[in-house]
């Protein structure tokens, strides 16, 4: 072998290695997603996930939101939630995939609801965990809870999974209809980063 063809040979070798490196790297820890512009971040245990603030959803505390839920996002028009965006954790008992979590939080979507499509996505963030399911849907608000009145249109969409450590998540967006796009459903499931 040559000097120039030694040298050649471990120029490829390192560069291979820096290649392999790196999506190591990547491949484990998984890339947070980006929020668009002007939207706020929802942080727990489990997860990020972001939410409209452009558009008047602003972060309700924990002594304000229910128990069930890890974090809240609330617009509010008039005194009335208009829209929500929510993360419960660890909700359902015996699940333990993406398939098992979104069966136990399609089960809480409601009988009025109508399912309109069922995909699976792939999140950001730990290579483990980014294997979910997103249900999307509509229903008509009860007027109850400070909800807009009985009968009014609602779009949500749920995205369900299993973080890293096996605790089993549902993030869920409900709205008025119409008053988010297709680009703001699919953005806030895209926002998603597992852990």
């Amino acid at each position: 072998m040559t000097t120039t063809t030694m040298k050649m040979s471990r120029a490829i070798g390192a560069a291979a290695a820096a290649a392999i490196g790196l999506t190591l790297l990547t491949g484990c820890g998984g890339d947070a997603a980006a929020l668009p512009e002007g939207w706020g971040k929802l942080d727990t245990k489990s997860l990020s996930v972001g939410y409209p603030e452009n558009k008047g959803y602003k972060e309700q505390s924990a002594a304000d939101r229910a128990k069930a839920n890890a974090a809240v996002a609330l617009k509010e028009e008039d005194g009335l939630r208009s829209g929500m965006v929510s993360v419960q954790l660890d909700f359902a008992t015996g699940v333990d995939d993406a398939g098992e979590a979104a069966a136990a939080a399609g089960a809480g979507i409601g009988l009025g609801a109508t399912r309109k499509n069922t995909s699976d996505v792939r999140l950001a963030g730990a290579e483990s965990a980014r294997e979910a399911r997103r249900i999307d849907y509509e229903f008509t608000s009860s007027g109850e809870d400070r909800t807009p009145a009985p009968g009014t249109p609602m779009t949500g969409v749920v995205v369900a999974g299993v973080d890293s450590k096996h605790v089993p998540f549902a993030v869920r967006i409900n709205a008025v209809k119409g008053s988010l796009s297709r680009q703001d459903l699919d953005a806030f499931v895209d926002s998603i980063t597992v852990k």
